[in-house]
């Protein structure tokens, strides 16, 4: 597909100009630029200049709106800090399971997209009953160690996380572009936030050894109301800077995409070439199996950051061929992982776990032959990149939906 052409041959048809802008905004704004150089007379691409390169003019008002984010900001990074060290203080006292934690962090993260970007009343409805039902479900459950349970704490974050996804794309949570910007907003806030986290563990390490220095142990103290208060105020803070559109973590994110992949797939070959050379095998090692399968999810968080981050333009690169390396690789340790599960499944019986493990799989093989099949046609040229992109996107929900499945029934099923 010509997008250039595609512009200027549509510049009387103002639906299609917006439909292809909605679908694919980052590419037509690339188009736009040859589009507008040939038709500088053009009416019509004189508003389309207006508005993708408009620059406010009214500096107060601008800076009144940054203040009145900053403000929101600070209210929720400090409201953050402040429930989750009290949740702290009643894990300690065993009161409730750790993993109450989050419910620190990402309500206030929902409530900072939400405050930016009101969506309609039943979006709104939807997140505030979903959070608090979790809540209230996930403390009636006995504390107990039991894998149900156990199952139910590690997919709840996931539920929470597609959850923080309705509330940032708001309205538009059915359209591609949304989700996709999401995608691209977890792996900028994961650079940014580690980036702090960094500067902020020195800086713990610094005030610890200064106080030893007078013969203080400040330790315990330190972690409860310094450390556990700034790291869920830095998630709020690090939400901000990316949401007000921060040039570093969007600058480097590609970057790290684009050298990551590779190293990635250089790595993950040469272990496979070597665990096979060992004889490992997944069948029968219940441990190995397990690593397996974090190889499988590490392969496919790399491979959708890659994907997002790097950005799939209608040439092919190198960066392109990597990625659908990767998804070879991904669906190759998927399947040998899937095997040993219906194997250990029909040989030693179902039970939590091995069944939580097998709908993860079988839902990933699904995600993956969907993304090779369409990355196949975008190499072939049959399809654009639109089509990698929902591949990645519209699957999202599906993974929530599981989540909230083994979250809400294994309790009560395997009880």
């Amino acid at each position: 597909m010509d997008s250039n052409n595609l512009i200027i041959e549509n510049m009387a048809n103002p639906h299609e100009l917006e439909r292809m802008f909605r679908q694919e905004p980052e590419a037509f704004k690339k188009s736009f630029a040859y589009a507008w150089e040939q038709n500088p007379e053009s009416q019509a691409l004189a508003v389309w200049y207006e508005r993708l390169y408009f620059k406010e003019t009214v500096h107060t008002e601008k800076a009144s709106l940054l203040q009145k984010d900053f403000l929101s900001m600070g209210i929720l990074a400090i409201l953050a800090g402040i429930i989750t060290r009290i949740i702290f203080h009643f894990v300690e006292q065993q009161a409730i399971a750790p993993i109450n934690l989050v419910f620190g962090i990402l309500p206030c993260m929902a409530i900072y997209f939400v405050y930016n970007n009101f969506p309609k009343k039943n979006v709104l409805y939807t997140l505030a009953a979903s959070f608090i039902i979790s809540g209230f479900y996930l403390n009636m459950l006995t504390l107990e160690h039991k894998d149900s349970i156990l199952l139910a704490y590690l997919h709840l974050p996931i539920f929470l996380w597609v959850l923080v996804g309705l509330a940032f794309t708001g309205n538009e949570y059915g359209i591609g572009s949304a989700r996709l910007a999401y995608l691209k907003f977890n792996g900028e806030f994961c650079i940014l936030f580690a980036s702090m986290a960094i500067s902020g563990m020195l800086l713990t390490a610094l005030t610890m050894q200064l106080f030893r220095f007078v013969g203080m142990d400040i330790s315990q103290f330190y972690f409860k109301n310094v450390v556990l208060i700034g790291a869920a105020a830095l998630a709020i803070v690090a939400t901000y800077l990316v949401s007000r559109n921060l040039k570093l973590a969007k600058n480097i994110a590609p970057y790290i995409a684009k050298i990551f992949s590779p190293l990635v797939l250089l790595t993950l070959l040469v272990y496979l070439i070597t665990v096979t050379w060992v004889g490992k095998n997944p069948f029968l090692d219940r441990d190995f199996l397990l690593s397996f399968n974090g190889i499988l999810l590490s392969v496919l968080a790399v491979t959708i950051f890659s994907i997002t981050e790097s950005g799939i333009d209608e040439k092919k690169g190198i960066s392109d061929y990597i990625n659908f390396a990767l998804i070879l690789l991904a669906l190759i340790i998927d399947s040998v992982a899937l095997s040993a599960i219906v194997f250990r499944l029909s040989s030693y019986g179902i039970t939590p776990n091995r069944l939580a493990v097998l709908g993860v799989n079988l839902l990933i093989w699904a995600n993956l032959i969907w993304i090779m099949l369409s990355y196949m046609r975008f190499l072939q040229n049959k399809t654009g990149p639109l089509a990698i992109q929902n591949a990645v996107t519209k699957y999202l929900p599906i993974y929530g939906l599981w989540a909230a499945f083994v979250t809400f029934t294994f309790p009560l099923i395997f009880n």
